[in-house]
């Protein structure tokens, strides 16, 4: 039986079943335990205005923690006549026990359902998204501190254009992942308001307490009006694919740099043998597949707000089916971000780096910059420092100074490390991951 059958005669073909469901029911699986979690909020504020007695919460809530228990267990699964996830929840619950399990829809429709349990695994997500956001953070904030001193070519346009560091580069990436961490934040903030009570988008003539529901869950706030609250469908995973794609332009430009950095014509960086790949002929080669499929990968990922974006293109309020889709979209991004995040930290903790690259007389123009500098600072006008700078190049009389006095803020010398990890540190707390953490733990009598 599904949730919307009135008789066992309404079954639809099983062309239309496999077309309709689709891969929903795969990616349901990932929403279990928030499906429970939800229902477990839902019961308790059934019960607060007597849609429930005391005696049949107790008894559903009992039974609703034994299934969370076995999806946490990995024992539990999906029947295969089952539409979907909320459906595999209620029927398991009443053939516990009986019809107090069938009154637990009452006040709400699967649209407001779905909408809670996606929420839920977001915010999950976002929080694992974060706690390894901040394991390469901190990689690449102890590697631009151990590699200060040591320079590297910084180009423009391909060309050769003024030095910079290592220090510099790791620094840089460490920053670009603060951007990247405050865009999530906007996202999370649109994900943490509660839509349950909303039912199918149009609110309940039972005085469901919406408020209370939005307490249990560790909810922020909720989505006030229920049209809109519905309308949050779709919004909250494109807004968190933007974070997604923002994250997966970072680690896709420092992949691009990492496997221009490893090409033997710059030869800046190498990683051990066993982290690179061979060449079936070709018995010298290292190549940086890791890199390369970060890259590929991500640059695949920076596509995913364009797909929600087709998705609700011209759609009007109300819940539309294709809906579904979203879950396929984003839920398969989410785990790519998580390796290319997870699988970048590992390989940076390796990275070997070149020194005294510029030593090498390629290098010496890099210095031209620092030699008009250093005319201006002894009352040269610039245009005319630049002018005799110029013509030492081009007649082959220029000799490099490779003294450098970079002291700004974020220059060579004053990479502003600690401001920058005082930054990264700062949006994490406003997460305020632990309200949300504490709140399901107690639902789920974990606490």
């Amino acid at each position: 039986m599904k949730l919307w059958q009135k008789e066992n005669t309404d079954v639809s073909p099983q062309l239309i079943e496999e077309f309709t469901v689709g891969r929903d029911k795969d990616f349901d699986l990932e929403l279990a335990p928030w499906d429970v979690i939800g229902s477990l909020a839902h019961i308790q504020m059934l019960n607060s205005i007597k849609l429930l007695s005391d005696e049949e919460y107790a008894l559903a809530k009992t039974e609703l923690q034994k299934i969370l228990k076995e999806i946490q267990e990995g024992k539990f699964c999906m029947h295969a006549n089952m539409e979907d996830i909320h459906s595999q929840v209620e029927w398991m619950l009443t053939q516990s026990i009986g019809d107090t399990g069938k009154k637990i829809h009452s006040g709400r429709s699967r649209n407001d359902q779905v909408l809670v349990d996606i929420k839920l695994y977001l915010r999950d997500q976002t929080k694992e998204i974060v706690d390894l956001s901040e394991q390469l953070f901190n990689t690449l904030i102890h590697l631009s501190e151990k590699h200060r001193e040591d320079l590297l070519p910084g180009y423009t346009h391909f060309q050769l254009a003024m030095p910079s560091s290592f220090g510099l580069w790791f620094g840089a990436y460490a920053e670009s992942l603060c951007d990247d961490m405050e865009s999530l934040l906007a996202a999370y903030k649109i994900m943490n308001k509660n839509p349950l009570g909303s039912g199918a988008g149009y609110g309940s003539s039972f005085p469901l307490n919406r408020n209370l529901t939005t307490e249990l869950l560790g909810f922020e706030s909720m989505n006030y009006n229920v049209v809109y609250a519905q309308m949050t469908r779709g919004k909250a995973e494109k807004n968190t694919a933007m974070a997604l794609s923002n994250f997966a332009a970072t680690l896709a430009k420092l992949s691009m740099d990492v496997c221009l950095y490893m090409n033997q014509n710059f030869n800046f960086i190498s990683f051990p043998s066993h982290l690179c790949t061979g060449s079936s002929i070709m018995p010298h080669k290292k190549n940086p597949d890791v890199f390369e499929l970060i890259r590929g990968k991500c640059n695949r990922l920076q596509s995913l707000p364009n797909e929600f974006a087709l998705l609700y293109t011209n759609l009007p309020s109300g819940y539309h089916r294709e809906s579904q889709l979203t879950k396929e979209i984003l839920f398969p991004g989410i785990k790519e971000l998580k390796n290319c995040l997870s699988i970048c930290n590992y390989m940076l903790q390796h990275i070997e780096v070149k020194k005294n690259i510029l030593a090498d007389d390629q290098y010496n123009n890099l210095f031209t910059v620092e030699a008009v500098n250093e005319l201006v600072l002894k009352g040269v006008p610039f245009r005319e420092a630049y002018k005799q700078i110029g013509m030492e190049v081009e007649t082959g009389i220029f000799e490099a100074g490779q003294t450098l006095n970079h002291t700004h803020e974020g220059s060579i010398g004053n990479l502003c490390n600690e401001q920058i990890s005082n930054q990264f540190n700062t949006l994490k707390k406003n997460f305020e991951f632990e309200k949300a953490t504490e709140k399901i733990k107690k639902l789920s009598g974990q606490q």
